[in-house]
């Protein structure tokens, strides 16, 4: 009888176990679309193949809480089991705890710790960052850091922007190897989601008496470019003649 009852048990459970499963994904998934989580995971470019997923998902939760509910008004319970669009188990059960924690928990955003250890002196290596993102024509004061990465991948000679504009914003790190009076300034850049995310940035040479900020502080910088020698490598660096605090971006990265 309790082996009869276990099975019952199971029968009534797994059939809307499965359906939560699947609808609590595609709402995790459209709950990460609408708080901007989604900016956090992947490159803006894969939203709309994320949006759709959360919709089919909803869509196959719904039909199978429906179909679910229809059988239980016309068979008995131990007739359930037959009806499950997947295959019943824990399984459903993992993946609905695991959406649960999704909704619950906030991707954590990359910031200095991870640059320093992704090698924070390699940060105006810039052949990672893309050439044909390139753009000539942009003035010097409305580039990003991203842009003054990539323009110092085509032409890498930092003497020959001494004296140009520059107004960037990123988040502040503090290398071992450089002197008081520098920061890096950086961002992090996606190109498909954050498992392959990776820091670029400019060293800061700020003004004199200027408070230190805390890493992983954003501020907004403006200067002007200059050539200084840090960690045995001449680096292109801003003397900064203006440092603004901000709030971090809602979108963090660049791409």
């Amino acid at each position: 009888m309790a082996k009869k009852t276990k099975i019952s048990l199971q029968n009534i459970l797994f059939p809307w176990l499965d359906a939560l499963a699947v609808s609590s994904w595609g709402i995790l998934m459209l709950q990460y679309w609408l708080s901007g989580k989604l900016y956090l995971l992947i490159h803006p470019n894969f939203f709309g193949l994320v949006i759709g997923c959360g919709v089919a998902l909803l869509i196959i939760g719904a039909l199978k809480m429906r179909e679910v509910w229809r059988e239980r008004r016309r068979a008995k319970t131990t007739d359930l089991q037959h009806i499950n669009l997947f295959p019943p188990g824990w399984g459903s059960a993992l993946l609905l705890i695991t959406a649960i924690l999704g909704l619950m928990i906030t991707p954590r955003v990359f910031a200095s710790d991870t640059a320093i250890q992704l090698g924070v002196t390699d940060l105006l290596s810039t052949g990672r960052t893309q050439p044909q993102s390139f753009r000539p024509s942009t003035r010097p004061e409305e580039r990003s850091l991203v842009d003054w990465a990539r323009t110092l991948n085509v032409y890498p000679e930092p003497d020959s922007y001494i004296g140009q504009k520059a107004k960037v914003k990123g988040f502040v790190i503090h290398p071992p190897d450089i002197g008081e009076e520098y920061i890096f300034l950086a961002r992090f850049v996606i190109t498909c989601c954050a498992a392959d995310a990776y820091p670029v940035g400019l060293p800061v040479k700020l003004p004199e008496n200027q408070q230190r900020y805390a890493p992983d502080t954003w501020l907004e910088i403006e200067g002007t470019m200059i050539t200084e020698t840090l960690a045995g490598k001449r680096n292109l660096t801003i003397a900064a003649t203006s440092v603004k605090e901000v709030p971090q971006p809602r979108n963090p990265y660049s791409y």
